[in-house]
């Protein structure tokens, strides 16, 4: 991925009409959120009108326009019962984005409309408008699952365009859908001459730091890292996320890392200073669709820890940090390893993943699939 400026549009261009839909736009800071919002900023700033439809509060100073759609906030709803197609608190929460987002939305006034959300956004998006509906990609921001699947809701999933946030993605999905292989990014700008601040966080000074930025889920194996840190003397556990699992997550530190774990959230903004105030960057997913926090873990001169796949290593590149890491002595090992190589200076490979590239990809993707479904009408 070459570093490329913005282009403007030309006179013969047609500026395309974006809509981003996902109830965490402007009052979460998750990967999800993160990724999209940076694309449609992106996208706002090469001349495109975009849309988001979130249901946060407005925030000034975006490029793109913003409509809230008011939402039940999942930490609201971690005591519902998980059934189908009910399976987590994520879908309680987007059912009920998803009749204030039907509200929000007019088909007629986009060409194109995204969301990595399944099912109820994602079906909101797509059964609108009838023949003259806008395109629907889907983003594999939190797995392919939907596409892959035939079980149950899964067999009402159909898009116009699947956005393949890995190889493997677009290998297993290609023979069906209409695809393209988009990553996630970072804006490498924000890490340069970037200074930690371990005040600003709470982490004390003069000890060596494992971060995990994650949330506090089973696949995210939080307390996995916690055990495998454990036996390390002296080194302090950070981790910045939140979820249902954060009584779990307190009650083993207070077991096995007592005066030696730290944990909040923090905002986007705030990001590169946390990683500069660490030494390791460990993440324990097994399967991760993509990982921002990979890259901007490399942006802030990390060594990163992490599950041994082709996958990561198409992300991270060959690190002899990487492992398989349900072998917990490995692991203890890896970190210990990591932490004599210790914070470095910004990784140019994070660079090729800078939104500004990103954001020309799905515009490409956009603009192949709408004139794919012209050259369909016109044969009709």
């Amino acid at each position: 991925m070459a570093r490329q400026s913005h282009p403007s549009h030309t006179s013969e261009e047609t500026p395309l009409r974006f809509l981003f839909a996902l109830p965490g736009f402007h009052q979460e800071e998750r990967g999800a959120e993160v990724a999209l919002l940076s694309v449609a900023e992106e996208l706002a700033k090469l001349g495109d009108q975009v849309t988001v439809i979130g249901a946060g509060e407005p925030r000034k100073g975006t490029a793109y326009e913003y409509r809230q759609a008011k939402a039940i906030n999942r930490r609201k709803l971690e005591w519902l019962p998980k059934i189908p197609p009910f399976r987590s608190e994520t879908v309680w929460e987007d059912a009920s984005f998803s009749r204030s987002l039907k509200r929000a939305y007019k088909p007629s006034e986009f060409d194109i409309t995204l969301t990595c959300n399944f099912p109820f956004s994602h079906w909101t998006l797509r059964n609108n408008g009838g023949a003259e509906a806008p395109l629907h990609m889907f983003v594999t921001q939190n797995g392919d699952w939907p596409a892959r699947s035939d079980k149950s809701e899964f067999k009402r999933f159909s898009c116009d365009g699947l956005v393949c946030t890995n190889p493997d993605y677009e290998r297993d999905n290609a023979p069906r859908w209409r695809t393209a292989l988009i990553p996630n990014g970072i804006n490498p700008e924000r890490f340069h001459g970037v200074e930690g601040n371990r005040a600003e966080f709470g982490i004390p000074e003069g000890v060596p730091v494992v971060l995990m930025v994650s949330a506090f889920i089973e696949t995210k194996r939080v307390m996995d890292g916690m055990r495998a840190v454990a036996p390390l003397d002296g080194v302090h556990f950070v981790c910045a996320g939140d979820g249902p699992l954060r009584d779990e997550v307190d009650a083993l530190a207070k077991e096995i890392l007592p005066g030696r774990f730290t944990r909040f959230t923090t905002t986007a903004d705030r990001m590169a200073t946390l990683y500069r105030s660490a030494d390791v960057f460990l993440h324990m997913s097994l399967f991760e669709s993509f990982g921002n926090v990979f890259v901007e873990a490399m942006a802030g001169g990390l060594p990163v820890v992490g599950h041994d796949t082709p996958r990561l290593r198409w992300i991270v590149g060959d690190r002899e940090t990487l492992c398989d890491t349900e072998d917990q002595a490995m692991l203890t090992a890896k970190i210990a390893d990591a932490l004599k190589t210790g914070r470095g200076d910004f990784d140019p490979r994070a660079s090729e993943f800078a939104w500004s590239n990103i954001a020309l990809k799905y515009r490409a993707f956009a603009k192949e699939l709408m004139a794919e479904r012209a050259a369909k009408a016109a044969q009709q």
